[in-house]
């Protein structure tokens, strides 16, 4: 049965429907076993078995027809305070730092952009506004998305993908999600979105459709690699510095896929069953996050959330996104993700590609939002809300002054008009640094590596090698990689311009060197390949492991991985060449973690490098690791078990062509490695581990008190002093983005020192460690920065921390407070390696 929300009567824009609340808001009863705290949104309950034994749904919670009143959630009023709370206009954000201090301000910017929006729309009939509101169609328009024009709005193009424009020519596939993550370097990932921005607004597109930020909760994940792995404070962090450098190029960015999207089997019939805490502290932070870097769009996803769609859950678009997070922006359905008209009742703003189903000629918003308009089942406030909130975002990017025409024709490839611009700049030279700064290096016997011209090298599996016809051989991706794998499959791809592979960089370094080169790239024949390694001084074997969205399937895997072991039977391709070579280096390209203990402690196997997909340049990058011309610096995202049953969730399969299956996010707070953490269990690879060809030391750990409130007004310093005192945030608009809940609180400063004898750089992590009351994980990240030192040079890092970084979620009081007791927090390499140690004097 329908509940009410919790706390409703201090919720603002919450349809009243003749008594009706929203059906999709209820007050759980149960107590998450992961948290002292009960939780506010359902543990799922309605349930039933079917033949297979998989748990599944007894349907979607849907919204009644009645008359539903709307009142607008109101706009920030907080006014700027430079230099921590500057006034920020999107397309000149603040200077990108390793560690961040500011907090930028884009209500102003907000707030001109709905003035004008306001007087744009004065004018339209409800039909107008509609029009702006639903996309033309699947394929009925240039881009993937388009909204039409109407009067003087000259209409959206949306486009894929989150590492480069989709669907046309002379643009640039950039290192995925997962690599960028890798380089846990905000300044490589601030440039990433940047150049990305820039070549999406040479294409005249209006609205790029990433950065992608889901979670990776499961590791067999089709889409797992556009993220940014499989911790909420990285993820965050990626995707602000994501969405601050595409936006400063004048685009607007997307974040996606709102919420709980994480496998692909039956992604559109499946229910994840949340708690509020869970929700909150895990998979909407990096959403929380995008709306502080000032986003002007958001994507609901094609799953239910606690038995109701999300383009059609008023609890998590409208409550947590709008009002909690003070969301200025639209949001848009995935495609084909809209569920019914009511679903703008819920917060929905704009329906893409704007059918029911692709190509169907249908759709809920158009004729039918109008109807409903007309007879006042949604009001024609909410209507007004929906276009001035998508009109407002183009004249907050500034798309109103002389934006470029479209040359992107997604449906017919060898149109002109895709040539008509190269877009793509010097960016290789980007490409190649994120690729190699996002090379994790995993093991290294012997300093195997780098390599110092050998006399001769053999290169072992198809991974080294160019793909058989070319870097685009399947659409989309969505094929048996039979070459370098540098992107997954999907909609998240765009077309290789070209494609370097390690055959053909290795052979360049080669011949400087006067280096002998063999190749085998037949992945079957064993017993060749450990013929071909005898001889070599350097056996270097290379092999994958693809995914990617699932309607696309390849081998068996649909969309998600099967399971997590190398593609073409790459550990016996391994061991092969292993037993026949002592200094055999294996380097792998993956969309995530892999199982690699048939070989991983193999005497022979003296190097392994985690090179992950790595875009245009992906040969080049992983040359740069292996002969020293970079030193490694990146780190895991995620963590590499001994088992694929360590991990705390597994792909939930099963159920019939009509069944919703339900996936209990039982696992609660500890996803990825704060589940090996709590459970003891010891991984291959830990999260944040990576090691360099030197070494560092850590010292002099020092916490500072920032006291950056003093320029606040009292009903915020109010506020921090009801913090100090255990209370909770409150029940209000923003109240999660609030300025006194963010700005820096302490500075950690210590030094490191490179005790080796190479220039190279360190990733510094800062760990949580809450009260065992607060019922947290062991270790939280909360914080990383990057230093790069010479051989001997010892220099200073900082993190700072906020009060949001030392809280918790508080399902009771709905909102965020400090845990009583000490909090304790660590300085470290990774996840498991602490160097230093203190507490905050909170």
């Amino acid at each position: 049965a329908a509940q009410s929300p919790t706390n409703s009567t201090s919720f603002s824009a919450v349809p009243s429907s003749a008594g009706n609340n929203p059906p999709n808001t209820s007050t759980a009863t149960t107590t998450s076993s992961s948290s002292s705290f009960s939780t506010s949104l359902p543990v799922t309950t309605t349930t039933s078995t079917t033949l297979t034994s998989v748990a599944t749904e007894t349907g979607p919670l849907t919204w009644p027809i009645s008359e539903y009143s709307f009142t607008p959630f109101p706009t920030p009023t907080l006014a700027p305070i430079p230099p921590v709370f500057p006034a920020t206009d999107p397309l000149n954000p603040p200077p990108v730092d390793s560690d961040y201090n500011v907090v930028p301000d884009f209500a102003p910017a907000w707030a001109a952009a709905y003035e004008k929006a306001q007087s744009m729309i004065a004018n339209f009939s409800i039909e107008q506004k509609v029009n702006i509101t639903t996309g033309v169609g699947w394929m009925n328009g240039l881009c993937v998305g388009n909204i039409p024009s109407v009067a003087n709005f000259p209409g959206l193009c949306l486009q894929d993908s989150p590492l480069g424009v989709r669907f046309t020519d002379f643009v640039t596939a950039f290192p995925a999600g997962i690599t960028a993550a890798s380089t846990w370097n905000r300044a490589l990932i601030r440039a990433r979105g940047h150049a990305l921005g820039q070549e999406f607004h040479a294409k005249g597109v209006n609205v790029a459709l990433g950065p992608m930020m889901n979670m990776g909760r499961v590791a067999q994940g089709g889409r797992n690699w556009e993220g940014f792995g499989a911790d909420p404070f990285l993820t965050g962090e990626a995707a602000y510095e994501t969405i601050l450098g595409l936006q400063q190029s004048g685009i607007q960015a997307t974040a996606k896929h709102y919420i709980n999207n994480e496998q692909e089997w039956k992604r559109t019939q499946e229910s994840s069953n949340v708690d509020d805490r869970t929700e909150h502290e895990i998979y909407a932070h990096p959403f929380l996050r995008s709306v502080m870097a000032g986003v002007s769009a958001v994507m609901c996803s094609y799953n239910l959330v606690n038995d109701t769609y999300a383009c059609n859950n008023y609890k998590i678009l409208s409550d947590i996104l709008k009002r909690e997070y003070g969301f200025q922006g639209y949001v848009m359905s995935d495609w084909a993700a809209t569920m019914n008209t009511l679903s703008a009742v819920a917060g929905l703003d704009m329906t893409m590609a704007g059918d029911i189903t692709l190509g169907s000629g249908t759709t809920y918003f158009g004729a039918n939002l109008t109807a409903y308009v007309m007879n006042n089942t949604i009001s024609e406030a909410r209507l007004d809300d929906m276009a001035t909130r998508i009109i407002a975002a183009w004249y907050y990017m500034h798309q109103d002054q002389g934006y470029p025409n479209v040359t992107v024709d997604s449906f017919h490839p060898y149109n002109p008009l895709n040539q008509e611009v190269n877009a793509q700049s010097n960016h290789d030279e980007l490409v190649r640094k994120i690729a190699t700064a996002g090379t994790v290096l995993l093991k290294n016997e012997g300093n195997a590596l780098p390599l110092t011209k050998p006399k001769s090298i053999v290169l072992v599996g198809s991974d080294a090698a160019p793909p058989v016809s070319g870097p685009n051989e399947y659409a989309d991706q969505g094929g048996d990689p039979t070459g370098i794998l540098a992107m997954g499959w999907g909609s998240g791809t765009t077309n290789f311009t070209y494609l370097i592979s390690p055959y053909e960089a290795i052979q360049a370094r080669a011949r400087k060197d006067q280096t002998s080169v063999s190749w085998d790239f037949d992945d079957w024949n064993l017993d060749q390949a450990g013929n071909d390694a005898i001889p070599a001084e350097v056996a270097i074997v290379f092999i994958n492991s693809d995914s990617g969205e699932g309607y696309i399937t390849v081998d068996g895997n649909v969309g998600d991985r099967k399971n997590l072991t190398a593609w073409h039977e790459g550990d016996q391709l391994v061991l092969a060449v292993a037993a026949q070579n002592n200094n055999t280096i294996v380097v792998v390209n993956s969309v995530g973690p892999l199982i690699i203990e048939p070989w991983v402690d193999h005497p022979n196997v003296t190097a392994i490098v985690w090179a992950s997909l790595g875009g245009n340049e992906a040969g080049n990058a992983i040359v740069d690791i292996l002969y020293g011309a970079w030193n490694p610096s990146g780190h895991l995202p995620y963590t590499i078990a001994k088992n694929a049953s360590d991990y705390p969730a597994q792909l939930t399969l099963g159920g019939t062509a009509t069944d919703i299956l339900a996936i209990n996010y039982t696992e609660g707070l500890y996803i990825d490695y704060r589940w090996f953490d709590a459970q003891n269990i010891t991984p291959r690879y830990e999260f944040g581990y990576g090691l360099s060809y030197t070494t560092f030391e850590f010292s002099q750990l020092v916490v500072t008190p920032i006291n950056a409130s003093a320029s606040l007004d009292s009903s915020q310093e109010d506020l921090i002093q009801n913090w100090e005192n255990g209370g909770a945030t409150p029940i209000a608009e923003g109240s999660s983005a609030a300025l006194w809940l963010h700005m820096p609180l302490f500075q950690v400063t210590f030094n490191v020192e490179n005790t080796g004898s190479v220039y190279g750089g360190e990733i510094p992590q800062l760990y949580v460690h809450h009260p065992p009351s607060a019922g947290e994980p062991p270790s939280i990240l909360k914080g990383f920065t990057n230093i790069e030192l010479a051989p001997g040079q010892t220099g200073q890092a900082s993190i700072t921390v906020s009060r949001y970084d030392l809280s918790v979620w508080d399902v009771v009081r709905q909102g965020w407070a400090k845990p009583n007791g000490t909090i304790g927090f660590s300085i470290g390499a990774s996840s498991r390696d602490f160097r230093l140690n203190g507490t905050f004097p909170v």
